[in-house]
């Protein structure tokens, strides 16, 4: 009886969840802090991933996790890694060239190292909070954490 309850009600939760896709496009905001590579380049494989798939990519970087954005990256940046040989700042700016996609760095990340935007890669922006708040809390998007 367990079972067949059980059944019923992933049954009735399947049917009753909405499409997963929209008819205008999804937004993925990736917040990435982590100082790891692997989970770095993990997050750029998932958003874009997500791009292909139709979402519209934005990525923050915060903290040890940004300076995959700068010009003069660490090698936990642009070292290639398995199995792929993609580094996390070579996809990261493999998917600043989608449709809408958009990479910015934290408001307090350069003046927190000294540096300012001449520091960034080409295309990276400085995330304004408003904007960044509500580009958070929109209708259309899913917000992912690393």
């Amino acid at each position: 009886m367990t079972r067949f309850l059980t059944a019923a009600l992933v049954a009735a939760t399947c049917l009753a969840a909405p499409p997963a896709r929209a008819d205008s496009a999804e937004k993925l905001v990736t917040v990435l802090t982590s100082p790891e590579p692997q989970t770095q380049l993990m997050a750029m494989v998932l958003a874009f991933q997500a791009a292909k798939q139709g979402a519209v990519p934005h990525i923050l970087l915060c903290g040890p996790a940004a300076d995959i954005a700068l010009k003069e990256a660490p090698e936990s940046a642009t070292a290639p890694q398995p199995p792929k040989g993609m580094s996390p700042q070579g996809l990261m700016q493999t998917i600043m060239a989608e449709p809408g996609a958009r990479v910015e760095v934290c408001a307090i990340y350069l003046p927190s190292k000294g540096a300012d935007a001449s520091a960034l890669l080409d295309g990276v922006g400085v995330a304004q909070p408003p904007a960044m708040a509500a580009a958070i809390i929109g209708d259309d998007t899913e917000v992912v954490s690393y």
